[in-house]
């Protein structure tokens, strides 16, 4: 019984049911059957009402069985059936790693229908580790309980959470809308429960919103841009009769008229995570999720004037959605880009359809592995020879490529980078270096292998070195330095709320925790993550979970900070739950890509008139 989980059998009284059995398999992650007979159906709405609009009845059978192979997917079990009771199994738990809940379901049964009621016995709050029982904190209780108050209802069924829920904001402007980047954190914590359907829900009804029309002063964006969030309202159809419909917002209401670029990478991204935590890859394999990861795709690879792989985007068009000097190739974007690149090559199903596609997906993730590792990587070393650049070199083969003036590295530079560390650096243009260390894409690197092993652990090196800088009194910064006095005032506008030191300039983010936990389970140190964590629960439960804090070392809550921000509950959580179950959180992370190295298509070596600069470079790459 330790491969296959038997999670109910059907024993009916009447001689025309079918008695059967549904098996998990714990290598294949899916339903399997003991025989080829088929298996009895029946009515879904009479065993759940779980329902969505527009898309049919659920599964009900195996989103439960799904949930189920999940949270039993350590546990070693026995099944007793007893004659004399009303329900067909129990299941005798032996031991149990890496697993912080245990879901149980129990099917009653009755003369006239199959099924006369499910009841859900849920064993909380338990964590087994080397044998130990914990009961989970009394901040995780409260974080659980402020996760599910959040979550947001369509048509019955559950869509999403909304991004705060403050008692006290009279004027929530657009923080009870549902945020695509928002919530992935509570979809991964939903998850790693073993909570698959809001998920499901989520991801389909977004992909509808896809093909809604978008314009802005009579200009439409490209066909595949996912809204950055929704809502759902209610609209009277007649005096007597309302309708529940979703509201999306591509931007056109957003500050700055911003379209939200990341929304379309987070959607293929949580797309893969949901596949890969359930078990459950009929969703990726559907048609329409198939138009719509093409969408998305051709919309991120059209041609363009560009002569760099990286994502040429606005100012604001990602987490940090203010004005903050980050238009042109932040490290954030091309970060997330390369994860939805390597997730839609696994995802796609390849046809006459889909093949150039997928072809073009793999000369982008060549390219830009290498520009990025190539050209964004800063250590001391590095800056060094940035130091010593000589400019405007007119060659094809020249050192200085961007024609990087050395007056550009900032004199806090100099002192800061540790010797053993290093980092990616968060823009790059045309003689212009951001030097600022961007925590989401440099941990997003990390976890999607953008960056190189080596590379990788002088990231996390740095943060060690660094803690004080970058984790301070509580986890994690945005980014690092702020911008100050002239640069504050030109780049971002003097802008009133990204004061130094202050949200998307410099302050710092709770929900970042659980990306870093990520990179650092990936890169074998834990620890680090448990630290940070530790730190944090010190605290977010007693100021009421707010977005973000404000001074150089996260001091206090931020001034214009929302109250029981979901993502920070949600990042808290996730955190929790990776570090619980490492299993389940390398289904996560991607490992390096060698394939990826030899690609190049450039055809310059096939020409014999100019030399192909990967070439040169391509050992430096590999030992980095």
């Amino acid at each position: 019984m330790s491969a296959i989980y038997l999670l109910r059998k059907f024993s009916m009284k009447s001689p025309s049911r079918l008695h059967r059995s549904l098996l998990f398999s714990k290598s294949t992650n899916a339903l399997i059957r003991p025989s080829s007979r088929s298996i009895a159906t029946y009515p879904t709405q009479r065993l759940i009402s779980s329902s969505i609009c527009y898309f049919g009845k659920s599964n009900w059978i195996s989103e439960k069985a799904r949930r189920i192979g999940v949270s039993l997917r350590e546990f070693s079990t026995s099944v007793e059936t007893n004659s004399g009771d009303k329900t067909f199994e129990r299941i005798h738990v032996q031991s149990s790693l890496n697993s912080n809940s245990l879901v149980v379901e129990r099917i009653h049964k009755d003369d006239e229908t199959a099924i006369e009621s499910v009841s859900r016995v849920e064993v909380k709050n338990l964590e087994t580790l080397g044998g130990k029982v914990r009961e989970e904190s009394e901040a995780e209780k409260e974080a659980w309980r402020i996760l599910e108050d959040s979550v947001v209802r369509y048509c019955g069924s559950p869509v999403g959470t909304v991004a705060a829920n403050d008692p006290g904001d009279k004027l929530p402007l657009n923080y009870d809308q549902v945020f695509i980047r928002d919530f992935v954190p509570s979809a991964l914590a939903f998850l790693l429960k073993g909570e698959g359907d809001i998920v499901r829900n989520f991801l389909l009804h977004t992909l509808q919103l896809q093909s809604w029309e978008k314009t802005v002063d009579c200009y439409s964006p490209g066909q595949g841009l996912m809204p950055a969030s929704f809502k759902v309202r209610t609209v009277a159809l007649d005096e007597n009769t309302t309708e529940e419909v979703l509201d999306p917002d591509f931007g056109e209401s957003a500050i700055g008229r911003v379209a939200p670029v990341d929304s379309g990478l987070w959607w293929i991204i949580l797309l893969r995570a949901y596949g890969k935590l359930t078990g459950d890859f009929s969703l990726q394999e559907r048609i329409d999720v198939q138009t719509g990861i093409k969408l998305i795709m051709n919309l991120c690879l059209a041609d363009g004037f560009d002569m760099f792989p990286t994502l040429l985007v606005t100012d604001g068009s990602c987490m940090i959605d203010r004005r903050m000097g980050i238009h042109g190739h932040p490290l954030e974007i091309q970060s997330l880009f390369y994860s939805a690149l390597r997730c839609s090559r696994e995802m796609l199903s390849v046809n006459d359809s889909s093949k150039n596609l997928v072809r073009a997906i793999n000369n982008r993730l060549s390219a830009l592995s290498f520009h990025i590792r190539e050209y964004y990587w800063v250590d001391i070393k590095k800056i060094n020879e940035i130091y010593r650049y000589k400019t405007e070199e007119y060659s094809t083969d020249a050192t200085n490529k961007f024609n990087i003036y050395p007056e550009q590295i900032p004199p806090w530079l100099m002192d800061w980078i540790p010797e053993q560390g290093g980092y990616l650096l968060g823009n790059l243009q045309p003689a212009h270096m951001d030097f600022r260390f961007f925590t989401l894409g440099n941990f997003w690197s990390v976890v999607s292998s953008l960056s190189t092993p080596k590379q990788n652990e002088a990231i996390l090196n740095l943060i060690e070195a660094k803690w004080d800088d970058i984790i301070g009194n509580m986890p994690l910064k945005i980014c690092y330095p702020a911008l100050e006095y002239d640069d504050w005032r030109i780049i971002t506008g003097s802008d009133p709320k990204n004061t130094p030191w202050s949200y998307h300039n410099s302050g710092s983010w709770p929900t970042l925790l659980w990306q870093f936990t990520l990179a650092c389970m990936k890169m074998g140190r834990p620890e680090l993550a448990e630290k940070a964590l530790a730190l944090a629960e010190k605290r977010l439960m007693a100021d009421r979970w707010p977005e973000y804090y404000d001074t150089r070392s996260g001091k206090f809550i931020g001034k214009q900070s929302r109250l029981y921000q979901t993502w920070t509950v949600a990042g808290f959580l996730t955190s929790k739950l990776l570090l619980a179950n490492p299993e389940m959180a390398s289904l996560l992370f991607w490992e390096e890509d060698y394939e990826l190295l030899d690609i190049c298509v450039c055809g310059l070596s096939k020409t014999g008139r100019k030399k192909c600069s990967r070439v040169a470079a391509k050992t430096q790459i590999l030992v980095r």
